[in-house]
């Protein structure tokens, strides 16, 4: 595995391999990798001649500078994980090497996407996510990057800024990858406690049990027992449930059965925050 720390080496290797018609595929991340992420990169050795993982923790997508701080840093075991999965070029960048001195985001129009769900509790994020995405696709040039499902809000905004910005890659989103109780996998799980990470699997079963009650019951009734459900928790804070239309991403008014439809959740679990979402039929 080739490992490149410049935006300059690492677009001049992989223009020289696009000149010999090879495909790339591309997963950019914030590292403290897991099984979540290597299915991802899994996916993208299947459909491409060279894979390209991108380790980045982006300053600027961050509303919350503690949990920037505090994001797990795990280089060492992560290239351990590439190379075990045969990735081709691991892309190592510095804040100084993508945002020389300028700390800052692009302003982005997602034609409203940005302000449903997280763009509500997680002010200028979705620029920062912009930016960074916008920046590493410049610089690796990919035919195809890979999403995964679970921050599905991002991964329609990243389709919409590659169709706003007519970028010559295919954007593919992957199934949500769980823990064997359910948990969403997540960087971010190695931070719970022994205590909270023993209850966050209750996050996915209220989910599964939403796309139960969806099908019998309105939206604004299976709101209301998600919200319930989370009130009588000893140790888990819901921030925000909602069922909305997976295109729109806004929350659904009425319930009509021609509509693609998705629940999404955000709760807390100490001062860890967890998402996830599930498809409603």
């Amino acid at each position: 595995m080739k490992i490149f720390n410049t935006k300059q080496e690492t677009n001049a290797y992989l223009a020289s391999k696009k000149e010999d018609n090879k495909t790339i595929g591309f997963v950019p991340t914030m590292g403290a990798l897991h099984e979540g992420h290597l299915s991802l990169i899994k996916k993208a050795i299947q459909k491409n001649d060279l894979v390209v993982v991108s380790i980045f923790v982006n300053p600027t997508q961050f509303d919350n500078q503690e949990d920037l701080i505090k994001y797990p840093k795990t280089i060492e075991n992560d290239t351990k994980l590439l190379e075990s999965v045969s990735c081709d070029v691991l892309f190592l960048p510095s804040v100084a090497e993508i945002y020389a001195e300028n700390i800052s985001s692009e302003k982005f129009d997602f034609d409203g996407l940005e302000h449903q769900m997280e763009g509500k509790f997680r002010k200028g994020h979705f620029d920062g996510v912009g930016t960074i995405v916008k920046t590493l696709f410049e610089i690796v040039t990919p035919n195809r990057a890979y999403f995964g499902q679970k921050d599905f809000q991002q991964l329609q905004i990243i389709k919409k800024m590659v169709r706003k910005n007519r970028l010559p890659v295919k954007i593919k989103g992957c199934p949500i990858f769980r823990e064997a109780d359910g948990l969403a996998m997540s960087s971010r799980n190695a931070r719970l406690s022994k205590e909270h990470r023993e209850a966050a699997p209750f996050i996915y079963k209220t989910l599964k049990k939403v796309k139960n009650k969806f099908g019998i019951e309105n939206d604004v009734t299976v709101t209301e027992w998600v919200e319930n459900q989370f009130k009588e928790h000893p140790l888990l804070e819901l921030e925000y449930f909602t069922i909305a239309d997976e295109k729109s991403l806004e929350t659904i008014k009425n319930k009509e059965s021609n509509n693609k439809n998705r629940a999404f959740i955000a709760v807390y679990a100490g001062e860890i925050r967890l998402i996830d979402n599930i498809r409603l039929k």
